[in-house]
C-alpha cells in the first residue's frame, strides 16, 4: 500500500472524510441524502483537477458498500466494459466509475445504457469538463450532474496536516516538522489542486534527509523547490480557461482595473494572446462604446504591438490597453439601441419604407412617387430638417437612449435631445 502515491493512499472511505464539496456532501446536502436513504444514483461529477471527482465517487461506494469499478472512457475497451456488466449480474449491483467520462465514444456508450437504466450499474462519471459542453446528451439526460468547486487553501491545509498525522495511509512514520509558511505555501501554491499539493508534500518529505534528531524538517525553501513545476491551474481549451476570460471581460467592465490586471496575467500565463485581443477589443466597443471612443482603436493598436513583439514583451502594451479600459467611462448605449431595433425587426416590426425615402435613380421612379417629397438636408440650416424616416408604424420608436458617460456621449446627448425636441415643434 506504501508504494503508491501519498494522494491515493490519502483518498477517502466514506463521505465523512471528505474535504470540501460541503454544498454536495454536508449534513442535508443531496449526497449525504443519497447515503442516508442508501440509494445511489447514477451522476457525472465535474469540476478542476485535483478537486477529488474520483474520490468522491470511491467514498460514496464504500459509504453504500456496494462494490467498485474504475475504467477510463479513452484507455479502457468495450471489452473492460463486458467484464464489468458480467460481474454485476452476479453481485446483484455495482458501482462504475468512468473517468474522462467525456471521452466515452458511441459504441461504449450504446452499450453502457441498457445496464445504467436498469440501474444493474451505478454510473459514476468524472470530468473535468462541462458536462452541457463536452457529454453526449443520451449519457447526460440519465444522469444527475453534480460540479466540484476548487478546495480552498484552508481545505488544502487541512488534507496536508491529515496526511502527515496519519500513521496508517499518510507521512506519520517520518517524525515531520514544517514550518507553517511551508505549509501554507504548498496549500495555496497549488491552486486548489489537492493531488498537487499532497504530491509536493510527499516529494518534499522524500527527497529531504532527516537531521540528527531523526526529524524530516520541511521549511519553506524546500516547499517552494517541491511546488515550482506546479503547472498553472487552466490550459487554453479547459473550461477553466473561459470561466478567466468571463471573470477578466466582466473586471473591465466592471471597471475594477486590479482584477483585469490579475486576469490578465492569467491569460498571459497560459499564452493566449488571441482570446486576450478579441476580448480587449470587444470591451472597447460593447461596454466603453461612445463614453470613449478613442479606446477602440486605442485597443487595436496595443493588439497589433502585442502581436508583432510577442510575449513577453507583448504584456507592457497589453498593461496599458488594460488600464484605460478598466478605468474608461462606460457605455452600452450603442450596440444596445441596435440591439432593440434587431429585435423590433425579429418580430416583424418593419413597416413600409416612406415613400419620400425609395430609390429614386431609375426611369419612372417619380411616375411612382418615388422620392419626390424628399428633402435634402444639406439644403437647410445647420444640414438638417425635419422629415419622417422610420415607417410609419413605429414612427415614434426610440431605440438610442444616451447616458451621461464621457464628453463625447454627452455632447452627442445634446445634439439628439435638440433633433428630437425640433422633430416635436414641427410635428
Amino acid at each position: 500500500m506504501k508504494q503508491k502515491p501519498l494522494a491515493y493512499r490519502m483518498r477517502p472511505t466514506h463521505i465523512s472524510e471528505i474535504i470540501g464539496q460541503e454544498h454536495l456532501v454536508g449534513e442535508g446536502k443531496i449526497l449525504n441524502r443519497m447515503v442516508q436513504a442508501e440509494r445511489l444514483a447514477s451522476m457525472i461529477l465535474f469540476g478542476p483537477p485535483g478537486t477529488g471527482k474520483t474520490s468522491m465517487a470511491v467514498a460514496l461506494a464504500k459509504s453504500l458498500g456496494i462494490p467498485v469499478k474504475m475504467l477510463n472512457a479513452v484507455v479502457d475497451k468495450k471489452k473492460d466494459m463486458e467484464i464489468v456488466v458480467e460481474e454485476a449480474k452476479m453481485t446483484g449491483q455495482i458501482v462504475l466509475i468512468l473517468d474522462e467520462v467525456h471521452r466515452l465514444d458511441k459504441g461504449k456508450q450504446d452499450f453502457l445504457l441498457p445496464y445504467v437504466e436498469s440501474n444493474l450499474l451505478t454510473l459514476i462519471g468524472c470530468t473535468t469538463s462541462n458536462p452541457y459542453h463536452s457529454i453526449n446528451p443520451a449519457i447526460r439526460s440519465r444522469c444527475h450532474l453534480f460540479e466540484l468547486h476548487a478546495l480552498t487553501p484552508s481545505d488544502i491545509m487541512t488534507a496536508l496536516k491529515r496526511a502527515i498525522a496519519d500513521n496508517v495511509n499518510g507521512l506519520g512514520d517520518h517524525a515531520i516538522e514544517i514550518t507553517n509558511e511551508a505549509l501554507e505555501h504548498f496549500a495555496y501554491t497549488s491552486n486548489g489542486d489537492m493531488r498537487s499539493a499532497l504530491n509536493g508534500l510527499e516529494l518534499a518529505v522524500s527527497s529531504t534527509p532527516r537531521n540528527n534528531d531523526n526529524q524530516t524538517v520541511i521549511t519553506l525553501d524546500i516547499a517552494e523547490e517541491c511546488m515550482q513545476k506546479k503547472s498553472f491551474s487552466h490550459d487554453k481549451d479547459g473550461d477553466a480557461h473561459y470561466d478567466v476570460l468571463s471573470a477578466f471581460q466582466k473586471s473591465i467592465r466592471g471597471s475594477d482595473v486590479n482584477a483585469a490586471l490579475h486576469y490578465l496575467g492569467r491569460l498571459i500565463e497560459a499564452g493566449d494572446l488571441d482570446s486576450i485581443a478579441r476580448r480587449m477589443i470587444v470591451c472597447a466597443y460593447e461596454d466603453i462604446g461612445l463614453a470613449n471612443p478613442q479606446a477602440g482603436p486605442r485597443a487595436i493598436a496595443a493588439v497589433q504591438a502585442a502581436e508583432r513583439l510577442g510575449f513577453p514583451e507583448a504584456r507592457i502594451p497589453l498593461s496599458a490597453a488594460i488600464v484605460e479600459l478598466s478605468l474608461s467611462p462606460k457605455s452600452n448605449t450603442a450596440y444596445k439601441a441596435l440591439d432593440a431595433a434587431l429585435a423590433d425587426i425579429r418580430r416583424g416590426k418593419s413597416g413600409d419604407i416612406p415613400i419620400h425615402l425609395k430609390d429614386s435613380h431609375y426611369q419612372g421612379a417619380k411616375k411612382l412617387g418615388r422620392g419626390v417629397e424628399y428633402k435634402y438636408p444639406h439644403d437647410y440650416e445647420n444640414n438638417w430638417i425635419s422629415q419622417q424616416y422610420l415607417p410609419d408604424s413605429i414612427k415614434n420608436k426610440h431605440y438610442y437612449q444616451p447616458k451621461n458617460t464621457g464628453k463625447f456621449e454627452q455632447a452627442l446627448k445634446q445634439v439628439y435631445e435638440k433633433i428630437e425636441k425640433d422633430k416635436n415643434n414641427n410635428h
